[in-house]
This record gives structure tokens, C-alpha cells and sequence, in this order.
């Protein structure tokens, strides 16, 4: 008997652990209510993902249906709601311009279509069938419907014929879509997914539609009181195993959403020198999203040789998102990471004792025989590969080397060792010394070489892949810190394919 309790409450005990982990992830019973702006047209998957949500989480989802447009003007004026789903990339530009959202996530994807009565009684194959004598067609208003925002953007010129001709012109694509199916009229332009949710109804496809692809997106409202909650459920919708089959079997296309987790983990890999502008930015986006945020800073060169194994070893997991201190350091693992965006820049510059004892203005003077000088270690951290190529391509390496004292792998290490003196000189980032500049004296250097570029890249097979760009489009959003941490701002330039960067020649082949 006295087994049989034991047993039972060790079960309990083991019971209880799960209960309490499974509590500190999942979303609180308490949780008040999301409430969800709708568009008409995606009223079905969003329906089933609500209820599916609610009988998993215990959340109530509050959904209000309107035309897209209809829906932005209500977040405007209402200044209230969680989560605004938007059926075209073109009121998303719109509400982020208005400054009405924040965070973008991609659900499912359509594209118009001409919808007809099974059968297409009116032959109608062409978009300009569309304006033959004796056919009725519907469009749907572009002041509210994303369809005829779209098809008004996608016809330009044509759009007041095909306007003036067509005999109603309705709020939601769900209107028109019904128009034809009640025959009121014969023909309607919709979205692919709209057709699919008509028994009655088929599609015709024309040559004018077929660039016209848009993503149905679910964005967090810019006064939303609880984004975490918020992002959770826009987490769902997306997730292959939980909201994407939903809209597939209603007609929509996938986005490619994250694998589901209730909290998901991501992993950045920094180089140090990013350390003081991003530190506390990413503690800001882990809570904002409700997800656990692991950052490994280093230098760039141990980062990245742990990379290198790990993408030999199988099973293991590489980082989501790197962020290097240079994108000469972005080469190496190019193979991970397919794209980079080069976010800001900073000077790699000389740094002395404060009033400059020494009296060391340029490189050369590193040279002078009996000087403590410091650098970074040339295979651990991007600033030691670049200041070693600098030394070498002056023809300075061999005799400021005699000179070195100390190689650490990050540059945060030897403005410490300047500030308690035991370093006459070093070569840092400026951005390293802006925090203690009332203690060190600095000197520009002049060398093509002495700019660092910090590039972030997502890795191209992270299983969290949408989580990191949102990662990168919160760091984009913030450049008055990193301006304010000492860099200048690059964030604005388009990204670059990694097999497309090009390293400057005094940076290759330093090891000869």
C-alpha cells in the first residue's frame, strides 16, 4: 500500500512539474479578450483559427469584419483594437506611412481573378470580355475593399472604363462574389481565395492578374496595450501546423510561416562591437514579442569557426540571426547566411591615454621602440583581421607587432587596460571609447580600411526565420540609439545577396 501511495504521488509531483512549466509558456486563462480586425473576404480561416485558438489557450478572440480600407479608417479614428489583418501589401504601406501598425506578419497569399457561374455561360475568357454588350459585371469599391485597391492600382489607366462600365460597385469582395452567385450579375473581379469559398462559382484567369500576387497579413495596432498576446495569435494564423491549413483549405496560398511555439526561442550570434547599441533594444523586443532571446557576444572570427562546425555536425541548431562587426566577416559563412543588411558603421580609430603621454598621432608612431600597444586578436574578432591587414598594408605589421602586448577578442577589453594604464595606445572602434571619452584621448587613422560595416543577417534555413526579420525591421526602427551609441546609420540600404560581397584586396589573403 505504502508503494502504491508513493507511486501515485510521485505522479502527481511529475503532474504538477509539467503543469508549471506548461503554465510559464502558455497564454494566461486571464488574458483579456484580442480583438481583431477582419477583412470580409478572409472571414472563414481567420473564424476557424479564432475558435481552434480559443478551445487551445482558453483566449476569446473578438473578430469585426469591414472592408480593408473600411477597417483602416476605423483603427484610425477608434485608436483601439490588437491585431488589423490586411488582405494587400498596399494598405499595409498605407497604415504603416499613418504610423497605424507596428509589426507585420505574413499569413497567406491571392491574386484577382475574374469569378464566373460554373460553366461560364458567358464565355468569358478576357479581361476586356468583361466590357462585351450585355455583360453585367461587379467591382468592389477601392475606398474600402483591398480587391479594388489593388485592381485599381493594376489597371492604372484602364481602371475609369472598367469603373464607369460595371453595373455596382460594392463595400466588401464577399458582395460582389455573392452577386454572381445570386446572378445579379454575371461576372465580378475577386480574389482566387474568394472564388474558392463558392461551391458555384469558378475563376478565370487573365494575363493582366498574374503580377498582381498579394499577401493577406495579420499587423499589430501601434496603440495595442498587449502586443505579446497580439503577436502570439498572429504566430498561430501563420504556423504551418496550426492557422496555415486553415486558409489553404479556403483558397489561400501560404506565406510561410513560422513552425508553432508558444514561446519561441531565438538565437543571435553578435559581435561585441553591436553589444552597446543592442543590448538593451533586445530585451525590449523579447518582451514585446513574449519570446526567449539568447545573444552570444563575441568576436566575430570565434563566431564564426563555431559556426563552421556546427554546420558539419548534424543536428545542430545554427544561430537564427548574426550580426557581424564587418561584413568581411559575413564571407565565411556565407553558405548560412544568404542575405545581410548592413545596418550602421564606425570608425576604427587610435586610442591613447587621456592627454596623450606618448604623444602617438598615426599608425606609425606604434613603431617606436619601448610602447604597450594593444589590438585584437586577428583569428578571433573582426577588428584584429582588419586592423592586422591595415599593418600590412602599410608595410608597419613587423614593427608595431614588436610593440604589441596585448591581443584580447574584443575591443571593449583594452579600453579597460587604457584606462588602468597598463596599455599606452590601442586600436579600438570609436564607437568603444564614446562611453569613457572623458578618459581617453583618440586620433583618426587614416586607412581605406578604417571603417567597419555591422551587417545582419537570418539564417537561411532558421526554423524561426519570420521571428528574425522582425528582429532586424525592430532594429531598423530604432536608429536615434544606435546613433546615439556612436555609429552612423546605414539601415536604410537594401539588402545584399552574401555570395555578392565584395571583400577590399587589402583585406585578402593578410595570413601570406
Amino acid at each position: 500500500m505504502k508503494q502504491v501511495i508513493a507511486i501515485v504521488a510521485a505522479l502527481a509531483i511529475g503532474l504538477g512539474i509539467v503543469t508549471w512549466f506548461y503554465r510559464q509558456s502558455a497564454p494566461s486563462r486571464a488574458e483579456r479578450a484580442l480583438i481583431v480586425y477582419c477583412p470580409a473576404g478572409i472571414k472563414k480561416p481567420v473564424e476557424m483559427a479564432a475558435e481552434a485558438y480559443r478551445k487551445e489557450f482558453g483566449v476569446t478572440i473578438s473578430l469585426q469584419y469591414g472592408g480593408t480600407s473600411a477597417l483602416l479608417s476605423a483603427v484610425r479614428i477608434a485608436k483601439s483594437g490588437d491585431l488589423l489583418i490586411m488582405a494587400d501589401d498596399g494598405s499595409v504601406a498605407d497604415a504603416q506611412r499613418l504610423g497605424l501598425i507596428r509589426e507585420v506578419i505574413p499569413l497567406a497569399k491571392q491574386r484577382p481573378v475574374i469569378a464566373v457561374a460554373k460553366g461560364n455561360p458567358k464565355s468569358i475568357r478576357t479581361l476586356d470580355d468583361l466590357l462585351r454588350e450585355g455583360v453585367r459585371f461587379a467591382l468592389a469599391n477601392p475606398e474600402s475593399a483591398s480587391i479594388g485597391h489593388t485592381l485599381q492600382r493594376t489597371l492604372a489607366g484602364r481602371w475609369e472604363q472598367f469603373r464607369a462600365r460595371a453595373m455596382v460597385l460594392k463595400p466588401t469582395v464577399m458582395d460582389i462574389a455573392s452577386d454572381v452567385t445570386l446572378g445579379a450579375v454575371d461576372a465580378a473581379i475577386v480574389w482566387d481565395a474568394t472564388v474558392a469559398q463558392f461551391a458555384v462559382l469558378e475563376a478565370v484567369n487573365v494575363p493582366e492578374f498574374e503580377k498582381a500576387e498579394e499577401n493577406v497579413s495579420a499587423t499589430v495596432v501601434s496603440t495595442c496595450a498587449q502586443p505579446a498576446a497580439a503577436l502570439r495569435f498572429a504566430r498561430y494564423l501563420a504556423a504551418p501546423e496550426k492557422g496555415a491549413p486553415m486558409f489553404v483549405g479556403n483558397g489561400f496560398r501560404p506565406a510561410g510561416g513560422d513552425p508553432w511555439s508558444v514561446k519561441p526561442t531565438l538565437v543571435l550570434y553578435s559581435g561585441g562591437v553591436n553589444r552597446p547599441a543592442i543590448q538593451q533594444m533586445l530585451k525590449e523586443f523579447a518582451d514585446r514579442e513574449g519570446v526567449d532571446l539568447t545573444t552570444v557576444f563575441n568576436g566575430c572570427g570565434i563566431l564564426c569557426a563555431t559556426m563552421r562546425a556546427m554546420a558539419k555536425t548534424p543536428g545542430a541548431n545554427i544561430p537564427d540571426a548574426y550580426y557581424a562587426c564587418d561584413v568581411c566577416f559575413v564571407p565565411p559563412v556565407a553558405g548560412l547566411y544568404q542575405e545581410a543588411s548592413v545596418l550602421t558603421e564606425t570608425d576604427i580609430i587610435l586610442a591613447v591615454t587621456k592627454g596623450n603621454p606618448k604623444d602617438l598621432h598615426v599608425l606609425s608612431d606604434l613603431a617606436r621602440p619601448g610602447l604597450k600597444i594593444g589590438i585584437c586578436n586577428a583569428q578571433q574578432s573582426t577588428l584584429g583581421y582588419m586592423t592586422q591587414a591595415m599593418l600590412k598594408d602599410t608595410g608597419l605589421f613587423d614593427s608595431v607587432m614588436k610593440n604589441v602586448c596585448s591581443q584580447v577578442p574584443t575591443a571593449d577589453m583594452l579600453v579597460n587596460q587604457l584606462r588602468t594604464g597598463s596599455l599606452d595606445a590601442a586600436i579600438v572602434y570609436g564607437v568603444n571609447v564614446k562611453p569613457v571619452a572623458e578618459h581617453i584621448d583618440t586620433m583618426p587613422i587614416k586607412h581605406a580600411g578604417a571603417i567597419a560595416a555591422q551587417p545582419f543577417a537570418v539564417a537561411a534555413k532558421s526554423p524561426n526565420a519570420r521571428l528574425a526579420g522582425r528582429l532586424l525591421a525592430f532594429l531598423r526602427a530604432n536608429r536615434e540609439r544606435f546613433e546615439k551609441a556612436g555609429f552612423r546609420w546605414r539601415g536604410d540600404e537594401a539588402a545584399v545577396a552574401t555570395k555578392d560581397i565584395v571583400v577590399p584586396a587589402h583585406l585578402k589573403n593578410i595570413h601570406d
